[in-house]
């Protein structure tokens, strides 16, 4: 089979099957030594010519707060959008349609045995900062990331990583990986072996198109990036610099696109969509994976109790929720999945509107009255809570509202509690999105429900026995050959994942992008949570911008 090279990104072809800095750090670093320098007179990379029509600057401002810019186990969703512009992996994902497209790689892994593959570097890979990209520095990448509690599970089908020659990547597997293999080597990005963890955390580097120049996230803050002079994949950086914004505010964020400080933002208010097509923008909604979820704390009574976790599911009048939350813009659950992702099953459980059923669960579990505290966090998802506490009252159960900033919701609960203890929370509300690793059942099965700190800490569900059950269930599914045969087995997964619901979505929201499009050559939203501008050419506005 011969590699395909990366193809500039095609409008949309998804159907889906188919620790927080507060200071500004200055990340522009200069090459060493051996890198050499770039051709005096020369342009880099990126740079606008004169009179080109195009704009110095693409703006943009996204809802999202916090988290570490470390590429290893990243989880915050700023910086793992951040992250696709400025790492590159071994393979890349087309956000638009999930393909696995080359990347670091010059070619598909090659098989040498039944458990190895081997996978050849591209020639003269450097990072932003000059050095040379070794395999090296992809063996410490893959290792750093094996060992991170987040993306553990989703690796552990590597037994070990070398490199076999100055150019060639060796990897064994515990297991068969079969088609899915591409796909999540293309969760690992490649930085320097070199940075500590201490530079990881505060001034990363990578291969990617654009490199950081500046992170300030105080007072929600900014991300600023320029061109990485040294870049030489297919999506070149297109302008002098990119600027992201950081604003949670829904009528302060639009504001920000209405009065042309910004061309693109995401999670645009559905309840202000007049005010954006008004001043010119356009509002794209793409169906996708994006879903608030409630968590329970599985070591606690009466939230052990399954009855009690699917009494507080059914008691939710999830259809009016999503007419009152997202004006429509979404889909009430079937199952872990949307119906229109690939190895979609509607499960034998599916939580619809049934108070009596609620309160017969509760009383059966012998609950006659529950007051919990739901935490949630204090962006769209604490209207959505407001919302859960009013259909709870219904049957009886008082729900406290407590909002957390995004930074510290989890922050108490991420560590698994020592014998006997349990964790300070009762139910949790806060939104995920997963499909921005990969749109494939066995990735996102293994996101919330693997052996990581969901399961460990958090939903505290991997001490139970269905918790087991599910863990064999993704491996046998894993190791086969047969396709039908897979999907009964994930067909069992979403079964017993949505019986019982340790952590379990409400509905799939659309994503809803607002963006000036003459001015966005070559932009197209994804259905991902983050925003991706690979690709895409900011355009001169004569008489506005």
């Amino acid at each position: 089979m011969q590699p395909t090279a990366r193809p500039s990104l095609s409008r949309r072809a998804f159907v889906a099957g188919s620790a927080a800095i507060a200071a500004t750090l200055a990340l522009g670093g200069c090459a060493r030594d051996e890198a050499g320098s770039a051709a005096s007179g020369e342009p880099e990379p990126g740079a606008t010519p004169p009179d080109s029509g195009v704009a110095a600057a693409l703006t943009a401002v996204l809802p999202y707060e916090g988290g570490s810019c470390n590429p290893v186990g990243a989880s915050s969703a700023l910086f793992i959008a951040a992250g696709w512009h400025v790492y590159e992996g071994l393979y890349e994902l087309d956000l638009h349609t999930y393909r696995p497209e080359l990347g670091l790689a010059a070619d598909i892994p090659m098989q040498v045995s039944e458990l190895e593959y081997e996978v050849t570097l591209r020639d003269n890979l450097r990072f932003s900062d000059g050095s040379v990209l070794t395999v090296e520095d992809v063996c410490n990448a893959f290792r750093l990331n094996m060992e991170s509690d987040t993306y553990g599970a989703l690796l552990s089908f590597i037994q070990a990583v070398v490199a076999k020659d100055e150019q060639t990547v060796r990897f064994t597997l515990s297991s068969p990986m079969g088609s899915l293999l591409r796909e999540r080597l293309a969760l690992v990005r490649v930085f320097p072996a070199h940075l500590t963890p201490e530079e990881l955390e505060t001034a990363p580097v990578g291969s990617g198109p654009w490199r950081y120049d500046a992170i300030d996230l105080v007072e929600g803050g900014r991300i600023t990036f320029t061109p990485n002079p040294y870049y030489a994949g297919a999506f070149p950086a297109t302008c002098e610099r990119m600027e992201w914004s950081v604003i949670l505010d829904d009528e302060k964020r639009t504001a920000a696109l209405t009065e042309k400080r910004a061309l693109c933002i995401e999670a645009a208010p559905e309840v202000l969509a007049d005010q954006i097509t008004a001043a010119g923008a356009t509002i794209e909604y793409v169906p996708g994976f994006a879903a608030p979820f409630l968590m329970f704390n599985c070591l606690k009574a009466p939230f052990d109790d399954v009855r009690v976790r699917q009494a507080l599911l059914y008691a939710l009048d999830v259809d009016s929720l999503i007419a009152q939350i997202t004006a429509g813009h979404a889909r009430a659950c079937t199952s872990l999945l949307p119906d229109y992702f690939r190895g979609y099953h509607r499960a034998s459980t599916v939580y619809s509107y049934d108070k009596e059923k609620a309160r017969a669960l509760l009383t059966d579990a012998g609950v006659e009255e529950l007051a919990l505290t739901l935490r949630c966090n204090d962006n769209w998802v604490s209207e959505l809570a407001a919302a859960l506490a009013e259909d709870w009252a219904a049957i009886g159960v008082t729900a406290e509202v407590v909002p957390y900033d995004t930074a510290e919701l989890f922050a108490d609960i991420s560590t698994a509690p020592e014998a006997d203890a349990v964790l300070p929370f009762d139910v949790v509300l806060s939104p995920g999105d997963p499909s921005c690793f990969g749109n494939d059942p066995d990735l996102l099965i293994n996101w919330w429900y693997g052996d990581n700190v969901w399961t460990r800490a958090r939903s505290c569900w991997a001490a139970s026995t269905p918790f087991a059950t599910l863990t064999q269930l993704v491996q046998d599914a894993r190791v086969t050959t047969d396709e039908a045969e897979q999907q009964e087995l994930w067909n069992q997964c979403f079964d017993l994942i949505a019986a019982e619901a340790p952590l379990y979505p409400l509905f799939h929201r659309e994503t809803a992008t607002a963006y000036y499009e003459a001015q966005l050559d070559g932009y197209d939203p994804i259905s991902a949570t983050g925003l991706l501008f690979l690709g895409t050419t900011p355009m001169k506005e004569t008489d506005t911008l």
